[in-house]
């Protein structure tokens, strides 16, 4: 086979298209590969199809996969034509997508890596430009977000989680059964979420039946404002009631244990995690921690006591059951004289149609902290990210659960 038909085969070249040349320029390591339209040749208009003279030629360079480790470039003298409806428009060519200055078959091979390794890393790797191979993944997600199917999830999480600095956040929205990434925007404020709920018409938004979330009143009230019977499908999970309620023994555990040390007793001392953890997942040397450390610390173990009984009534499938439940044990926090336990109780009140909502409809954001831990690890790996926009196309990158490559089997 010569060298134009390996490159016609590879390029998946058709007429009016061939290869004109070949050059091998040993001396820089390079190939270039050169393309032209047969004269004569009518060519369809990009945005209408119809079938048009050719107006002028203009030469443009794509990065192709190299060739026996020769970097490779396609050259070409592309036509423009001349549409009676549109105008001068430069054809399209079957190697390239419009406004890339790299071929689909380099494009998918750079995805391929990007899904594995930071930018930076695949910038060295390729003989690239960082800016060259961030403009691959934005062009990536565009296309994947142009593919996705019409959003209709029934299950959605929301969450938000930090950017760049603390107190700097996006909100993310996830859906609960496949734990795919929906929508990200900046903040998390009312109008980050509302643009979610703004791509919806009001019948779809009938179709979505629960959202877990944390008890953040912004997002909250977006809910209420958007979705009918609200008070119904906004649910908070058990997770966030934990990590409160956790929070709450911590601050009981440290007031202790300082009350402790200035009486020689450093007993609580290292025990923070022993507090926090399941106690089935405590080691088989830490069996009896909790029986001594009730009589040593009593404020921590009945702070401890508490959280544990509050974790025991995630169970109920009937709803008057549950809220009887969850009454009682909001009555024993609040006369337990803790402050911290106090101000959980008077939280899990006076949002406790949310809870009762996640134990009934069986809802959990836990799918929405893997995502958030899975971008967290998107931002290590890129050492973070200087702009939002960027920060964004990296978490439908690796989590939208989008078609990412172009397609290389696209005749023109």
């Amino acid at each position: 086979m010569q060298d134009r038909d390996l490159y016609t085969a590879v390029l998946g070249l058709a007429e009016p298209w061939f290869i004109s040349k070949v050059d091998v320029i040993a001396s820089q390591s390079e190939v270039e590969v050169f393309v032209e339209a047969r004269g004569g040749s009518r060519m369809p208009c990009p945005e209408c199809g119809l079938e048009c003279g050719v107006h002028d030629r203009r030469e443009r360079r794509w990065r192709h996969l190299d060739t026996c480790e020769y970097r490779t470039t396609i050259v070409a003298q592309v036509p423009r034509i001349q549409c009676p409806k549109h105008g001068v428009r430069q054809v399209s060519v079957p190697w390239g997508d419009p406004g890339s200055r790299h071929t689909k078959a380099f494009e998918a091979f750079a995805i391929g890596w990007l899904l594995e390794a930071p930018v930076s890393a695949v910038a060295r790797r390729l003989r690239l430009s960082w800016g060259q191979v961030d403009r691959i993944m934005q062009r990536a997600v565009e296309r994947g977000l142009a593919r996705r199917d019409e959003l209709s999830p029934t299950r959605i999480g929301v969450d938000e989680t930090s950017f760049q600095k603390r107190f700097e956040y996006v909100t993310v929205v996830t859906d609960l059964e496949s734990s795919k990434v929906l929508y990200v925007a900046d903040d998390r404020k009312k109008a980050s979420l509302e643009g979610f709920f703004d791509q919806f018409e009001p019948a779809d938004l009938l179709e979505i039946e629960a959202v877990s979330m944390d008890m953040w009143q912004p997002y909250i009230s977006v809910v209420e404002d958007y979705l009918h019977g609200a008070e119904q499908k906004i649910c908070f999970d058990k997770f966030h009631v934990a990590k409160h309620l956790g929070d709450a023994v911590n601050k009981v555990r440290r007031k202790e244990q300082r009350q402790l040390v200035e009486q020689g007793d450093r007993s609580l001392v290292g025990t923070k995690f022993a507090w926090l953890r399941n106690p089935e997942q405590l080691p088989s040397e830490s069996a009896g921690f909790f029986e001594r450390m009730k009589r040593i610390a009593m404020r921590t173990a009945r702070a401890w006591a508490i959280k544990e009984q509050a974790m025991c009534l995630w169970h109920y499938t009937s709803r008057g059951w549950a809220r009887r439940a969850w009454r009682a044990w909001i009555a024993w926090a609040i006369r337990s004289r803790l402050e911290p336990v106090k101000r959980v109780a008077r939280m899990v009140r006076d949002h406790l149609d949310g809870i009762i909502n996640a134990i009934v409809l069986g809802v959990t954001n836990a799918g929405a902290e893997s995502v958030n831990a899975k971008i967290q690890r998107v931002k290590r790996m890129a050492c973070g990210f200087r702009n939002r926009e960027r920060f964004r196309n990296a978490i439908y990158f690796h989590l939208g659960g989008l078609d990412l490559l172009p397609d290389l089997h696209t005749k023109r």
